[in-house]
């Protein structure tokens, strides 16, 4: 499959030019997401080793320098090799910025302004444009020098010392919930600058972090923490829990009903709980003794059959599953949340789509992830920059 060289002049960002530094998770994340929607993302990468992520595995081949993950983060982009630590170099991103509207980066906070790209440097060549930077801690204050990292911000934000029960031992949480957060943050901050621009004519800065991504997805505990100094932990509801049966697992969500305790041993079929524990105050104080008898009676018949038997109780549950069962499951599809293409190195590939669904604007694949300075000739061309390419030579 060659790239989709579909008109992409009705996507809502049409004609919207992004410089992409970013690397790994964060960044890529966000900029994908904006190639997805239209805009021409060009993907600025180190020459001879690029993306950090292209080498997540000890493949040092061609096809592992362009491996499954680096495609699921970096669709829809232009790769550009350039040494930015070279004054030719510099010269070449700086025609870039001059034609662009948005930088993106998720380095350290510092490297961009000890490049030279920062964006007092970026705002002297361009006005209007916006730079969007996505670090660990912020730019200022006393972790900004810290590398940011997804498990350090659920360390230092309060995430991870929450577990759903105080015998379960802290863990890190195995997905990159901290990355994804900040990136879609990054997302609407660029969204909104651009939107800013049109009434101002003139760009701006766009900061996010992993540390502040993950302070403001803990909103509602925050709250509760400041005026009452009491920890809201939704895991650790009494009626709520994960639950062994004999041919896996499921999870009960015990809430927003009248007198969920009522309906759920109405579905186990035992006797009544809710007159000895009436209560929220009561069911915590109990919740052991809750849960084991929960425990106790799940554990004598099949998934599929406790769930049919909780929703006719129209109690929230559901089957705990596999990431390569939920990928195969028909609402999966229907959503439309997969893509299906050939990958030249890597033969049939299938990455996550996006999560936001436009009626007039579905994202397909118009550039496969890019290999490593796939369109360096291209875009040298375009941006008229074949003089500083001659003298960087």
């Amino acid at each position: 499959m060659k790239d989709n060289a579909m008109n992409t002049d009705s996507l809502p960002l049409s004609g919207i030019r992004v410089i992409d530094f970013t690397q790994v998770m964060l960044g890529p994340c966000a900029t994908q997401m904006l190639a997805d929607f239209g805009a021409d993302v060009i993907k600025i990468e180190r020459p001879g080793a690029g993306d950090l992520s292209r080498h997540f595995f000890d493949d040092h081949t061609e096809a592992g320098r362009n491996n499954a993950v680096y495609c699921s983060l970096n669709r829809n982009k232009r790769s550009v090799e350039i040494n930015t630590k070279t004054a030719e170099g510099k010269a070449m991103v700086y025609d870039l910025v001059r034609q662009a509207d948005v930088v993106v980066d998720n380095f350290r906070a510092g490297v961009m302004e000890r490049l030279g790209f920062g964006y007092e440097a970026l705002k002297a060549i361009n006005p209007k444009i916006i730079c969007a930077s996505g670090t660990g801690f912020g730019s200022t204050g006393p972790y900004a020098h810290k590398g940011g990292q997804d498990v350090l911000a659920q360390a230092m934000t309060g995430v991870m010392e929450k577990t759903s029960d105080p015998s379960i031992p802290r863990s890190i949480y195995p997905t990159t919930l901290c990355d994804y957060t900040a990136g879609m943050h990054l997302v609407q901050g660029v969204l909104a600058a651009l939107l800013s621009r049109e009434k101002t004519g003139h760009g701006q800065r766009v900061e996010v972090s992993l540390y502040d991504s993950m302070i403001a997805m803990q909103m509602q505990e925050a709250a509760q923490w400041s005026k009452h100094h009491a920890v809201l932990n939704w895991a650790a509801m009494p009626l709520t829990g994960v639950f062994d049966s004999t041919d896996g697992a499921l999870v009960i969500v015990g809430a927003f009903k009248a007198n969920p305790l009522r309906d759920i041993c109405a579905a186990l079929g035992i006797e009544d709980l809710s007159p000895t524990y009436p209560d929220l105050a009561s069911q915590r104080a109990n919740k052991p003794y809750l849960q084991t008898r929960f425990a106790e009676v799940i554990a004598t018949n099949t998934t599929a059959h406790w769930i049919e038997r909780l929703e006719n109780e129209d109690l929230l549950c559901a089957p705990v599953r596999a990431l390569g069962e939920a990928l195969d499951d028909p609402q999966t599809a229907i959503n439309g949340m997969l893509l299906d293409f050939e990958h030249d190195l890597l033969g049939p590939l299938q990455v996550v789509a996006s999560p936001v669904h436009l009626s007039d604007a579905p994202v397909v694949l118009r550039h496969k992830p890019p290999k490593l300075g796939e369109h360096t000739a291209e875009v040298i061309a375009e941006f008229g920059l074949d003089a500083k390419v001659r003298a960087a030579g």
